[in-house]
């Protein structure tokens, strides 16, 4: 499978819902497998709070594949030799599209990071960009729209705020607006990123930051795999095993899923930017779909495409009965028939979006084959 990465640089600006400007701007993106002649088989990815434009396959040096390579790729779910696969790195993120990290002046002559300077951007505002792009590359309607958790969201918001660009849309373990639960896991993040001294409000050594990490950090991590995980994943993938090397009665003796927190926590850092962090999850929790319409009920009655709505059984970030509320909702607006839903059932948690694909891929390709 053919890997293609490019950047395309902007230099309009974008408005953003806050009423702030972000000018000018890149997006860095990845595409797979050949766009046909009639340009019907393009399928759009969007990306998780953590992920990035490389969703599929591996580069030469690359040691693991893209996030969703389990279902992208020659031969696979969404066939790259059948379909033309394009993901956004979303603006914000820290993988090459414009972010906090990203240097707010235009000319090279002058370098200055935007740090806290960046403007707040929304779901909206990353769709937004995205759709641009697609405007400038020529696409103008997609097969299809699929992502999961954050990239679900941004799914929503593609079935809203452009109700003619796809013909099919799948959201996966996500929300049409972000609850108080999952708010509350991202305080706590925010709160071990701002309050680590290394941080530096802000203002901390980017390549000092690249070897030696960030602490608070690492335990913002953490937080989040509590939620990406279920009770009952954790019961039988940990229960009360203790480390070997660790004894029950020392202090700091640790059961297993101690160490599985620290192991994961404290290897993010290496790889994530917190600034970065902040406002990504700022914009998942600020996500609304109902913003700028009279109800969510209004902002449901806009879409036009064949929508799915997948959640994930014991799913504790996005529960859901959050997403069978849409469908719910639907069966009294007029486009009911075109908004389908579906419960996996897995125990997993959250994450299963991304590593029990087989619990699912038969729907999707169900789904993309009519």
């Amino acid at each position: 499978m053919k890997i293609t990465t490019k950047t395309e640089s902007f230099t309009s600006p974008l408005y953003l819902e806050s009423g702030r400007i972000l000018e000018p701007y890149d997006l860095i993106y990845e595409t797979y497998g050949k766009m046909n002649q009639s340009r019907d088989n393009i399928i759009v990815i969007t990306h998780a709070l953590t992920g990035s434009h490389h969703c599929a396959g591996r580069y030469e040096d690359e040691a693991k594949a893209g996030w969703w390579d389990n279902l992208i790729g020659d031969g696979k779910v969404i066939d790259t030799k059948k379909y033309f696969v394009i993901c956004v790195n979303v603006i914000g993120s820290n993988f090459g599209s414009t972010s906090p990290k990203s240097n707010m002046f235009p000319t090279k002559d002058r370098q200055e990071a935007y740090r806290y300077k960046f403007p707040v951007v929304t779901i909206k505002d990353m769709v937004k960009a995205q759709k641009i792009l697609f405007n400038k590359l020529g696409i103008f309607k997609v097969k299809a729209v699929i992502g999961g958790s954050m990239g679900g969201m941004q799914a929503l918001e593609f079935a809203v705020s452009y109700p003619n660009f796809a013909e099919i849309i799948i959201p996966i373990a996500t929300t049409p607006m972000t609850r108080a639960w999952t708010v509350a896991f991202n305080k706590v993040a925010m709160e071990a990123i701002v309050n680590d001294p290394s941080f530096k409000n802000g203002y901390y050594d980017f390549k000092d930051f690249e070897e030696n990490s960030l602490k608070g950090l690492a335990v913002a991590r953490m937080s989040g795999y509590i939620s990406y995980l279920s009770p009952s994943s954790m019961e039988s993938k940990f229960g009360r095993e203790y480390v070997g090397t660790d004894g029950i009665y020392e202090l700091f003796g640790r059961f297993e899923i101690e160490r599985y927190l620290e192991y994961n926590g404290y290897n993010f850092p290496k790889w994530f930017d917190p600034l970065c962090y902040l406002y990504l999850i700022k914009a998942i929790n600020i996500f609304d779909l109902s913003r700028g319409f009279d109800s969510l009920k209004d902002a449901i009655a806009q879409i036009e495409s064949k929508l799915y709505l997948i959640a994930l059984k014991e799913d504790y970030l996005f529960n859901p009965k959050e997403m069978r509320e849409v469908y719910d909702i639907s069966r009294d607006l007029p486009n009911r028939n075109l908004i389908n839903f579906y419960e996996v059932d897995t125990d997993y948690g959250h994450d299963a979006f991304l590593v029990e694909v087989d619990k699912f891929s038969d729907y999707i390709a169900d789904i993309l084959s009519n």
